[in-house]
């Protein structure tokens, strides 16, 4: 029995080496099982999870839905966002982030979209942690509660974040708590 699993999975891989697909969408999937019944018979008979699992180990790219086709499309787009030491990186993060959702939305992308949001509910969350961390230092800890901010802020609304964002940074008790930013104001 284990001889013929590992002699499947041979079977599989030397056929999605034959049909040299750079990705395995459901598509190139099902071509991959049709084509092994037809080259070797019932035996090779096989579902298209577990075709996916065995091209998945063997560290091939199986892209099965529309949410995986854009995050591949869009990986390195969604690289690095979330680096916000300082308030001014945060502020760069979510601008980046309000490019990427504008973008995908006037292309139709939901899938990115929704991706991009998933990423600033991420950023909100580990500013939100960090403030919460007793061993952080607290003007550190305080920065991180107005990052949680900004990002909750963008995410409920986001067409008005950057306008509220040149308000919030111009209140007194902004320029109170976070001094050194006065001159980027």
């Amino acid at each position: 029995m284990n001889e013929m699993l590992s002699t499947k999975k041979a079977l599989i891989l030397q056929v999605a080496r034959a049909i040299g697909a750079q990705k395995f969408t459901p598509a190139e999937i099902e071509q991959l099982r049709r084509r092994l019944i037809a080259e070797h018979g019932e035996e090779a008979k096989t579902g298209s999870d577990y075709i996916a699992d065995v091209l998945k180990s063997a560290g091939m790219r199986v892209v099965l839905s529309q949410q995986e086709e854009a995050e591949e499309q869009y990986e390195e787009e969604f690289e690095d966002l979330l680096h916000f030491k300082t308030l001014e990186d945060a502020e760069l993060s979510i601008m980046r982030l309000d490019e990427l959702m504008r973008k995908f939305q006037a292309h139709g992308e939901r899938a990115a979209v929704e991706r991009v949001l998933n990423v600033a509910r991420l950023g909100k969350r580990r500013a939100e942690m960090i403030s919460r961390n007793p061993k952080v230092e607290p003007s550190k800890r305080a920065e991180k509660i107005e990052i949680a901010n900004w990002f909750r802020i963008w995410l409920e609304t986001p067409d008005a974040f950057f306008n509220w964002l040149d308000v919030r940074k111009q209140a007194p008790d902004f320029q109170a708590k976070f001094p050194q930013t006065e001159s980027e104001v």
